[in-house]
C-alpha cells in the first residue's frame, strides 16, 4: 500500500517588514498565475489546503499561502515577549508586499478571507496596477459590529478555546462536521492575544469605504464573495461595498459561512472555479 502524499510543499523565507527581520512560513502547490492567499484572523495558511490539492485550480494557478508573523509556523519578531501584538493596516500591507517581492510574484491575484478579504480592498486601491485581480472572501470595505468591543478586554480572549467558540457560529450549519471542526481547530492553535491583535485591524483600522469607489477595476478586477450565514461580514455589507466599487462583482454563496475554503471545500469550489476562470482567461 503506497502512502497518499499531497502536492503541497512548505518552506520558510526570511524577509524584512518595516525594517524588522521576520521568518515566514508558506505553503504552495501548482504552477501558472500566482494566487496569493491570505488567512483569517487568528488562524493560518492551512485554511487553503483543500484549494492546493484541487487539480482544477493548480493546473492554472500557483497557489501560495503564508502565515503572518505571530501566526501558524511564522515566528513573532525577536523581542516579542516585551510588546503587545496589534495588527495595523500599514503593517499588514507591508507584510504582503514584502512576501510578494521576496518570491518575485509577477502580477499575482490576491485572495483573502475575513481580515484578508478586507485588506484586498486596500491593495486594489493602492497597488491595483501591479495585481491581476483581488478576491475578497467574506470581504467588505469597512468594519461592522458583530460582538461587543468590551469583550476584547476579557482575559478569556487570550484562550484558543474561547476564540474557537466565538467564531463557531460563523460556520454554516450545512458545513460537514469534519471540516467545521478542522476550521475551529485552527483557532484552538492560536497564540495568546493573536486573535485579539488581529481584531485591531479588523474592527478599528481597516475602514476604506471613503476611498473604495476610486478603485479601477479595469486594471484590477474585484470579486467579493460572501456566505449567506456570515454575520461578521454580512451579505448586505458585501453588496454595499460592491455597489461603491464600479465594476466590482458580488457573489453571495448559499449555504456557506465565514470560512468557505475550509468549512466546506466541495461547495466552495463550485463558486470559486468560475471566478478563477474569468481571471485566467
Amino acid at each position: 500500500m503506497s502512502a497518499q502524499i499531497e502536492p503541497i510543499t512548505g518552506r520558510y523565507v526570511h524577509l524584512d517588514i518595516e525594517g524588522r527581520p521576520y521568518r515566514i512560513y508558506f505553503e504552495e502547490a501548482g504552477s501558472g498565475i500566482p494566487l496569493l492567499c491570505l488567512h483569517t484572523a487568528g488562524a493560518h495558511s492551512s485554511q487553503y489546503r483543500h484549494l492546493m490539492c484541487d487539480d482544477a485550480v493548480t493546473d492554472r494557478f500557483r497557489v501560495i499561502a503564508f502565515d503572518l508573523p505571530w501566526h501558524g509556523k511564522s515566528n513573532p519578531p525577536v523581542g516579542w515577549e516585551g510588546e503587545e501584538y496589534k495588527l495595523t493596516s500599514q503593517f499588514y500591507v507591508a507584510a504582503i508586499a514584502a512576501f510578494s517581492q521576496a518570491l518575485d510574484l509577477e502580477r499575482p491575484v490576491v485572495m483573502g478571507c475575513s481580515m484578508g478579504g478586507r485588506v484586498v480592498v486596500r491593495l486594489a486601491l493602492e497597488q491595483g496596477k501591479a495585481l491581476r485581480g483581488v478576491i475578497g472572501l467574506e470581504g467588505s470595505d469597512s468594519p461592522s459590529p458583530w460582538y461587543d468591543n468590551s469583550w476584547l478586554d476579557s482575559p478569556e480572549f487570550l484562550r484558543g478555546d474561547f476564540c474557537a467558540a466565538l467564531v463557531s457560529g460563523l460556520v454554516a450549519p450545512q458545513s460537514p462536521d469534519e471540516f467545521r471542526w478542522e476550521t475551529l481547530w485552527h483557532y484552538y492553535q492560536g497564540g495568546p492575544e493573536v486573535f485579539k491583535g488581529d481584531m485591531h485591524f479588523y474592527r478599528t483600522d481597516s475602514d476604506y469605504a471613503r476611498e473604495s469607489s476610486t478603485i479601477d477595476t479595469g486594471h484590477c478586477p474585484v470579486y467579493l464573495m460572501t456566505g449567506e450565514y456570515d454575520y461578521s461580514c454580512t451579505p448586505e455589507d458585501t453588496l454595499r461595498t460592491a455597489e461603491r466599487i464600479p465594476g466590482a462583482e458580488a457573489i453571495i454563496m448559499a449555504g456557506m459561512g465565514h470560512f468557505p475554503m475550509s468549512e466546506n471545500p466541495a461547495a466552495f469550489r463550485e463558486h470559486i472555479l468560475p471566478v478563477l476562470a474569468k481571471i485566467a482567461d
